[in-house]
């Protein structure tokens, strides 16, 4: 990750700092670091590789939202409520979607992880959530089996596949998930030969504003992006190499 390889530059230039090349790599170590925790650019990148929101209104009724999940701390006691991460867009959305009438039934997929302090899965507890909010509970399916996306397509094709949801076409429903994981969800469910639509949600990208605090005043955001995008980018990487995508 960038701030592991900042950090390592700077220890071994400070270590090493009565040597030239030690102080070559502390520079650059400093120099990374800024580069990396400059909110513009972090800001200018991730804006640029997630997709476009959409409007709830140019959306047409699905008979199925396929929600992923990853949006909640599943090793947090007790289980009587749902403890939300960065990435609740995820489930509030879908909740919203189904409430507007956009989507008919949700398909939650995600199991336990793996490390469960409890064996009650993600999906189980997005769905609690969603059962509270006013989600009628035959209307929601969940998948507890799925620890990474490969796996959150090839078991929801299954289901789909399967019949224990019954739709006209199993390609017409919509896929929503974060939209700087977007990219790497479809191509996993068009690798099982499902072709949905997509509803990014939980961005992170804003419209590019340059002013003396984010091209100047260095940030935590910065270094967060730049760790969002970089484990993005290796998992579309190796999972093209083992031909999940």
């Amino acid at each position: 990750m960038p701030f592991n390889i900042c950090l390592i530059l700077i220890i071994l230039g400070y270590v090493f700092v009565k040597k030239s090349w030690g102080r070559n790599t502390l520079l650059a170590g400093i120099v990374l670091l800024l580069f990396f925790s400059n909110s513009y650019l972090s800001n200018l990148i991730i804006y640029n590789w997630e997709p476009a929101p959409k409007d709830f209104s140019s959306l047409p009724t699905y008979e199925l939202g396929v929600v992923l999940t990853g949006v909640t701390h599943i090793d947090k006691l007790p289980k009587d409520r749902t403890y939300f991460s960065r990435g609740a867009d995820r489930a509030t959305h879908t909740v919203q979607l189904y409430k507007m009438g956009k989507i008919k039934k949700i398909l939650i997929s995600g199991g336990l992880g793996f490390n469960p302090v409890h064996p009650l899965s993600e999906a189980e507890s997005l769905r609690d959530f969603m059962i509270w909010a006013g989600v009628n509970e035959k209307d929601i399916i969940v998948e507890t089996k799925a620890v990474n996306t490969h796996e959150n397509a090839l078991f929801s094709e299954k289901i789909i596949t399967s019949g224990e949801i019954e739709l006209d076409n199993p390609n017409q429903f919509l896929l929503i998930t974060s939209a700087f994981h977007m990219k790497r969800a479809e191509a996993c469910f068009n690798k099982v030969g499902l072709h949905p639509d997509t509803f990014p949600v939980d961005f992170y990208g804003k419209k590019p504003n340059a002013n003396f605090k984010s091209i100047v005043q260095p940030g935590l955001q910065g270094i967060m992006v730049w760790h969002k995008l970089t484990k993005e980018w290796v998992g579309i990487m190796v999972y093209s190499l083992v031909g999940y995508i």
